[in-house]
C-alpha cells in the first residue's frame, strides 16, 4: 500500500467499487494525471448522472464502471479523484444518461460509450470504439516558445503529414509520421521555407465513408472531420498508440523550431466526424448534442460545413472548448500559428446567421496566451458565406487571400485584361484589407494549397479529374481557372513542356515577390502531380503522395524554387515598408510598360510593381523592380529612371531558354539599360545596385 499523499490528504477518501476516490478539481477538463492518481472531469448541461469506464487496453468491456456520487457533481461538472492507477495500463470512456428527444435535440443514451472531448491521447477507431489515454505532460522544452515574428516575415509550406513522405522515394525511415518530417527538416531549409502548416493532426475518422473505387480503397486522407480537438492523430506516430504520438509530435515540432522553422496547424472547428443524423454517435451528440451543433427547429443538423453537421461556435460552453484547446496547443505543444476551416461558420450565430462582431472570433483575438500566435482565417464557408476581405479581425486576423489565388490564376494563364485585379493582389490587396482597418500583415497569398491542382497541375489540365474519388467527378471545383497548354495531362511534346515549365516559374517567382506572405503546396518545387485530380481527399495512395524521385528529375524547378524563397528573404523590402528610400521613390509603385502609368486597362498585358526603401542592415537603398507579361507576344517596358549612381541588374528571366539560367547570383546580374523586352508569357525581377 502506497503512503497516503498531499491529495490523500485533503478530505476523506471515499470507496467506490473497490476503488479510493475524492472529488475531484471541477475547474479543469478532462483527464489529469496526478501524483497519486488521476482526476476525471467532464461537463454536460442535460445528463442526469454520469459513469466513468475504466479498460485494459483494447478490451472489449470495462474493468471497472464507477458512477459519479451525487455529491461529486457541482453545477453541470461531474469530477472524481481515482487513486493508484497507472497511466500507462488503462484507457477510458464515459456513459452519460439524460432525456431523450430529438426534436429538441437531446440523444442522451445511458448505453452509449462516450470519448471524452477533452481527451489529450485517443485509442483510434477498432472494433472497441474511441477510448481516452491518460498522458503526463513532462516533455522538456528547454528556451523553446512560440515565435513573435511578423507573418510576413514567413515562407509556409503546406504539407500533409503521412503524404509529404509515405511514398517508398522518400527514404524514410518511418514514412507518413512525424518522425519522418524530422529527417526532412535539411531539405526544407535547403528549400528556405520557414514556416510549416500542418494539414490536420488532430485525431480523426480515417476510416469514415470507406469505399471501394476502382479497385483501390478510398479513406477520409486529409482529415478534415475531428474525433478528438486535443488529441494528435494516432496514426502519424512511428511506434505504438498513447502517449507516445504526443511525444513524437513534440520532437518534431522542437526540431523545427530549433531550426528556425515555425509551426502553424490547420485545424478543424465547424464540424466533427459524427455527421448529421445518420452519422456515428461517439462523442458531442451524446454529451451535449443540441449544445455543441447548430440545430434546426426540428432537432436535424445545419450545414455550413459541407459535411452533415456544424459547430455552434458561439455557445459559450463551445467557445470555452476552443479557447481552451487552442491555449493547449501553444502551451503544451508550443505551436506558432493556427490556420481554421471554413472560418466563416465560427463567426455565426446559433441560428446560423452570420454575426457583427462573432464574440470567439473575439474572444481568439485578445487572448493574453495566444497575444502573439498567428490566427490565419479560411474566409468562407460550404453555406455561402463568403468574407475575404471582410473577415472580423481585430488587427489580430489575416486571411488565406482567395482573391489573389482566382486573379493571379487568371493573369497567369493569359487573361491579361485581368491586368488590374492581377496588380492590386501583387501589391498586397490594400483593396480589400484597408491597412488603417486591418493592419498591416493580413493577406496570406497562395496560387495552389492541398484543395484544388498542385502547381503542376494547374498548367497539365483544363478540366478536374475525380473519377477515382467515386462520386462520377462530379465532387471538386469546377472553377479552376487552370489551362493545359495545348495539351490534357501528360505530353511528350517539347514545346508543351516547356511553356508549362515556363509558366510555373512564372508563377512562383510573382507569388515571391508580391506583398503578403507567401504559401505553396508541398511539391510544387518540384512539379509534383496528382494526374488532374482536384479533390483528392480521399486518396491514400501514391495519387497523393509526394513522389521524391521528381525531385531529381526536375532539378531545374527546384533550384528555380529555391532561389525565389532566397531572394525574398534577402529583400525585406518585398515584405513590408522600410524606412523611405533616399531616391524618393516611394514605398510601392506600379507601372506598365512606361515608367509611373499606373492606370490599368483591360488591355495593358503587363503589370510592374516596384518595392523601394532604405535598408538599416544593408546601409543602402533596397530597389526590386518586377515584370510581369501574361501576353503570348514579347512586350517592350521601359524602366524607370535610376539616381545617376545606380543601375538596374537582371536577377530573374524566365524566358531565358537558350542559355537554360532563370536566375542569377548578385555577382552575375547583367546590366540592364532604360529598356527591356520581356519575353511572351514571362516574369523578370530586377534589382537596383
Amino acid at each position: 500500500m502506497k503512503a497516503p499523499t498531499y491529495y490523500q490528504h485533503m478530505v476523506p477518501l471515499d470507496t467506490l467499487e473497490g476503488f479510493r476516490i475524492r472529488p475531484g478539481f471541477f475547474d479543469v477538463n478532462g483527464a489529469t494525471a496526478l501524483s497519486d492518481g488521476v482526476c476525471f472531469t467532464i461537463h454536460s448541461q442535460g445528463a442526469t448522472s454520469c459513469e466513468l469506464l475504466l479498460y485494459k487496453p483494447y478490451a472489449k468491456e470495462p474493468y471497472a464502471v464507477l458512477k459519479y456520487p451525487d455529491n461529486y457533481r457541482i453545477g453541470n461538472v461531474f469530477s472524481m479523484i481515482v487513486f493508484d492507477l497507472d497511466v500507462t495500463d488503462f484507457q477510458y470512456a464515459f456513459r452519460l444518461d439524460g432525456p431523450y428527444d430529438q426534436k429538441k435535440g437531446l440523444l442522451f443514451d445511458k448505453n452509449k460509450i462516450l470519448l471524452d472531448p477533452y481527451a489529450k491521447a485517443v485509442i483510434g477507431r477498432s472494433e472497441t470504439g474511441y477510448r481516452g489515454r491518460v498522458v503526463r505532460n513532462n516533455f522538456d522544452w528547454g528556451i523553446t516558445k512560440p515565435s513573435t515574428s511578423p507573418l510576413s516575415d514567413l515562407v509556409i509550406y503546406e504539407m500533409h503529414v503521412r503524404g509529404f513522405t509515405q511514398d517508398p522515394t522518400s527514404g524514410a525511415t518511418y514514412p507518413g509520421t512525424f518522425h519522418a518530417i524530422i529527417e526532412k527538416i535539411p531539405y526544407l531549409k535547403e528549400l528556405g521555407v520557414n514556416a510549416v502548416e500542418l494539414m490536420p493532426i488532430f485525431e480523426f475518422d480515417e476510416m469514415r465513408d470507406y469505399r471501394i473505387v476502382n479497385g483501390k480503397e478510398v479513406v477520409d486522407y486529409w482529415g478534415y472531420n475531428t474525433v478528438s480537438f486535443f488529441a494528435p492523430n494516432t496514426s502519424y506516430a512511428s511506434g505504438a498508440e498513447g502517449n507516445h504520438v504526443g511525444l513524437e509530435l513534440k520532437k518534431l515540432i522542437k526540431t523545427l523550431k530549433d531550426n528556425n522553422i515555425e509551426v502553424i496547424l490547420d485545424v478543424v472547428f465547424n464540424h466533427t466526424a459524427e455527421g448529421n443524423e445518420n452519422g456515428p454517435f461517439f462523442s458531442f451528440k451524446g454529451i451535449d448534442n443540441n449544445i455543441y451543433y447548430m440545430l434546426k427547429p426540428d432537432g436535424t443538423y445545419y450545414n455550413f460545413s459541407g459535411c452533415g453537421n456544424t459547430m455552434n461556435c458561439n455557445h459559450p460552453v463551445v467557445q470555452q472548448m476552443i479557447l481552451e484547446c487552442l491555449r493547449y496547443w501553444v502551451t503544451t505543444y508550443r505551436v506558432d500559428g493556427f490556420r481554421f476551416d471554413l472560418a466563416s461558420i465560427l463567426g455565426r450565430n446559433e441560428d446560423g446567421l452570420p454575426m457583427e462582431n462573432p464574440p470567439l472570433l473575439q474572444t481568439l483575438a485578445f487572448d493574453p496566451i495566444l497575444k502573439d500566435i498567428k490566427l490565419i482565417a479560411e474566409a468562407w464557408d460550404a453555406g455561402g458565406l463568403y468574407q475575404v476581405g471582410n473577415f472580423p479581425s481585430w488587427k489580430r486576423w489575416a486571411e488565406w487571400n482567395g482573391k489573389y489565388r482566382d486573379d493571379l490564376r487568371d493573369f497567369l494563364k493569359g487573361d491579361y485584361w485581368k491586368a488590374p485585379d492581377a496588380a492590386r493582389r501583387i501589391a498586397g490587396s490594400t483593396d480589400l484589407y484597408n491597412p488603417f482597418e486591418r493592419g498591416t500583415d493580413v493577406s496570406v497569398n497562395f496560387i495552389t494549397c492541398h484543395d484544388g491542382f498542385t502547381l503542376n497541375d494547374l498548367y497539365s489540365y483544363n478540366e478536374k479529374h475525380n473519377e477515382d474519388n467515386g462520386w462520377d467527378n462530379t465532387d471538386g471545383t469546377n472553377d479552376n481557372r487552370s489551362w493545359n497548354c495545348g495539351e490534357e495531362g501528360e505530353t511528350s511534346n517539347p514545346r508543351i513542356l516547356k511553356l508549362r515549365r515556363r509558366l510555373m516559374r512564372n508563377a512562383f517567382a510573382v507569388l515571391m515577390c508580391s506583398r503578403g506572405t507567401p504559401m505553396f503546396l508541398s511539391g510544387d518545387e518540384f512539379c509534383d502531380t496528382r494526374n488532374g485530380n482536384n479533390n483528392p481527399y480521399c486518396q491514400d495512395n501514391p495519387t497523393s503522395w509526394l513522389d521524391w524521385s521528381l525531385l531529381e528529375k526536375n532539378q531545374d524547378m527546384f533550384e528555380f524554387a529555391k532561389y525565389m524563397i532566397h531572394f525574398r528573404h534577402i529583400h525585406a523590402v518585398i515584405r513590408k515598408d522600410l524606412e523611405q528610400a533616399k531616391c524618393g521613390f516611394p514605398h510601392i509603385s506600379q507601372h506598365g510598360t512606361t515608367p509611373w502609368n499606373d492606370y490599368f486597362t483591360e488591355d495593358s498585358k503587363v503589370v510592374c510593381t516596384m518595392y523601394a526603401g532604405y535598408d538599416k542592415k544593408l546601409k543602402k537603398d533596397d530597389i526590386v523592380y518586377l515584370a510581369v507579361n501574361s501576353y503570348w507576344e514579347p512586350m517592350q517596358i521601359e524602366l524607370p529612371k535610376l539616381p545617376a549612381d545606380m543601375n538596374w541588374h537582371l536577377a530573374v528571366d524566365t524566358a531565358l531558354y537558350k542559355s537554360k539560367r532563370f536566375v542569377f547570383e548578385d555577382a552575375k546580374m547583367k546590366k540592364i539599360r532604360d529598356e527591356y523586352q520581356l519575353g511572351s508569357r514571362s516574369v523578370v525581377v530586377l534589382v537596383a545596385k
